[in-house]
């Protein structure tokens, strides 16, 4: 099922260079559901799923990871939320205050199988509508995927003034207070999901079985 005017992916995300940007990786939480693991160190495919991650990025002018450093990951920015464990929207903010790039990729760090096309496609999007303050990728029950987005770093700012807080604030909130369209993308088909996250053991587990062991 797609998202009420979700656009598919272009095969491969090609396209027009859609210009220069960073990246904020969110790798803070505290992991409940998986009593308390620190996520994005856990191996899928033989690597941290952070690196899985910042690989999906590699093109970016800057990294930015929000959360504790990943042993064996090497990003430009390492920084945390205030207060620690605000919330991703308090973790967006510390990540935010790092961008100097027009455009920002938003990304969990708990997602083993995005991959570079799937952010290129999101900011080829974005660049394609001038007007629009962001793109995300929706699942396949059309839900938003908040962290699996391209922002234009302004529209990311004035949404953050606009909610407040920023601790406790939800994501959905941020995208509400855009002050542009957000633009939905349905993820290109084969192969995992690109926003398929590792919330629980059992997405885990998938992830690891999906990845080869």
């Amino acid at each position: 099922m797609s998202h009420p005017g979700a656009e598919p992916a272009r095969p491969g995300g090609r396209g027009a260079d859609p210009g220069r940007y960073d990246a904020v990786v969110l790798a803070g939480g505290r992991a409940t559901r998986m009593g308390g693991a620190a996520k994005p160190a856990l191996l899928v495919g033989g690597a941290p799923i952070a690196a899985r991650v910042l690989a999906a990025v590699a093109d970016a002018d800057r990294s930015v990871l929000v959360g504790e450093p990943v042993p064996g990951v090497r990003v430009d920015v390492v920084t945390r939320e205030e207060p620690a464990g605000g919330g991703p929207v308090a973790g967006l903010a510390a990540g935010l205050a790092a961008v100097r790039a027009p455009v920002v990729a938003v990304l969990g760090g708990d997602l083993p199988f995005v991959t570079a096309a799937a952010v290129r496609d999101l900011r080829s999007a974005l660049a394609a509508q001038p007007q629009a303050a962001a793109a995300l990728l929706v699942d396949d029950a059309g839900r938003d995927q908040y962290l699996c987005a391209v922002w234009r770093a302004g529209a990311l700012r004035s949404a953050l003034r606009a909610v407040g807080g920023p601790a406790g604030v939800p994501l959905r909130a941020v995208v509400a207070a855009a002050g542009g369209p957000v633009l939905r993308r349905a993820a290109a088909g084969g192969g995992p999901p690109a926003w398929f996250d590792c919330d629980t053991e059992q997405d885990l587990a998938t992830a690891r079985e999906w990845a080869g062991g």
